[in-house]
């Protein structure tokens, strides 16, 4: 993978140029695009700026999020040849801190459920996950530093496990979503995928203009809570060994760390994400489920079939429970520094079919903190499994302290 920390000091020193950086990913896309397949568009041509602290740093975009240099097509033929007139503010932000837009990646139709022909870039055999399949790919398979994806259910966190590589997706609205198709407004959450963690920070540090997500020396160590979200399921034994290991590297690298059960509130909003989310999703997909039924994703649009009949009194009930769970969750945090839990079920299913599961997601992406996906563990075929950090919501400089913790304890 190519590292966006070891590119700017690289480019800092004078060792390599912003437009010699770009041309790396430009080859490495060539070189393996045919086989991935992350990239709906991109252009070959891209240059480099001359400032900024992501000059030389290509970065895909997941194709629900507007560009005024490429088309958004959301993967569906109803966006087919789609040009917005404007970049979203969140590509503006990237540009501003001098990025190069590469291209635009693949994203499952609307970014809900219908899988694209990206495969995962350590085993081709299996899905890269989902719905950001394309950025989470590109950045596995090494073809860029950074990319864009978003999270409603478990969006940036899986894939990033399923294809071995590092993302955050910050607290809720941290970085902006206007321009960005939506799916649930109480929901949608524009995340970040990298190589590693000190990646993620500078990357999500220039887009914010926050110098305190900048990684510091290393913090003390951490005081760990691992919650393993009963509610959710059983993981399958290649997560469970995920989080062992973590647990253990943690351990000897000095955190403490202790099993905790969260709140029964808490579970109750694991529960009711689906109403937030399905009853939101009608109101965004309304032209196009009234418009253009018959052209819909055939499984959004069964999707939407299926929960149509969800009422107003249920979206505000489940609203309720979230805003409880929300204020439950705040406590748990002042006994810990961060939670430690699964970042999906298992490693990535076989076949493109499905994008795998979002259960182990779902709740966080509710509660609007910020999680970290750090990878840990190699399953059978070189398949990878990752753990997330979850910390309190806005300490998004705390998840990428700790989560760099637990990166580093695991290579120790």
């Amino acid at each position: 993978m190519i590292s966006l920390a070891d590119l700017q000091r690289r480019i800092e020193s004078s060792e390599l140029s912003p437009d010699a950086a770009v041309a790396q990913s430009v080859q490495a896309i060539a070189a393996h695009e045919k086989t991935i397949g992350a990239f709906v568009c991109r252009d070959a041509n891209v240059r480099a700026a001359s400032k900024g602290p992501l000059r030389g740093i290509a970065v895909g975009i997941k194709d629900i999020i507007d560009t005024a240099d490429f088309p958004t097509e959301m993967g569906s033929k109803i966006y087919r040849g789609h040009q917005p007139r404007g970049d979203a503010p969140v590509v503006t932000l990237l540009k501003q801190a001098g990025a190069s837009i590469i291209g635009k990646t693949t994203t499952t139709a609307f970014a809900a459920n219908d899988p694209t022909p990206t495969v995962n870039p350590r085993n081709s055999a299996h899905t890269p996950g989902g719905s950001s399949s394309g950025s989470a790919a590109a950045v596995g398979a090494g073809m860029v530093p950074l990319a864009l994806g978003t999270q409603t259910g478990g969006s940036v966190i899986r894939p990033a496990s399923y294809c071995g590589v590092a993302a955050i997706k910050p607290s809720y609205r941290l970085l902006p979503t206007v321009g960005v198709k939506c799916f649930s407004w109480t929901l949608d959450t524009v995340g970040l995928f990298a190589a590693g963690v000190e990646d993620l920070a500078r990357g999500l540090s220039a887009m914010t203009n926050r110098p305190e997500l900048l990684l510091g020396a290393a913090a003390r160590a951490p005081r760990i809570g691992v919650v393993i979200q009963e509610f959710a399921g059983a993981p399958e034994a290649d997560s469970a060994a995920a989080l062992q290991a973590a647990m253990k590297a943690a351990e000897r690298a000095g955190a403490s760390v202790r099993a905790l059960v969260l709140p029964d509130i808490v579970a109750e909003a694991w529960r009711i994400h689906p109403i937030v989310q399905d009853f939101e999703a009608h109101q965004a997909f309304a032209w196009e489920y009234r418009a253009n039924y018959d052209a819909m994703p055939p499984l959004l649009r069964g999707r939407l079939d299926e929960s149509v009949g969800i009422k107003p009194a249920e979206y505000d009930a489940a609203r309720s429970v979230s805003n409880r769970a929300r204020k439950a969750l705040r406590s748990l945090f002042e006994d810990v520094d961060v939670l430690l839990t699964f970042s999906a079920p298992g490693a990535a299913p076989k076949g493109l079919a499905s994008t795998g599961e979002p259960r182990f997601n779902l709740l966080w992406t509710l509660m609007g903190v910020p999680c970290v996906n750090v990878p840990v563990y190699v399953a059978a075929g070189g398949l990878p499994v990752g753990v997330q950090v979850v910390a309190r919501f806005g300490d998004d400089a705390g998840a990428l302290n700790v989560a760099r913790f637990v990166e580093g304890a695991l290579k120790g």
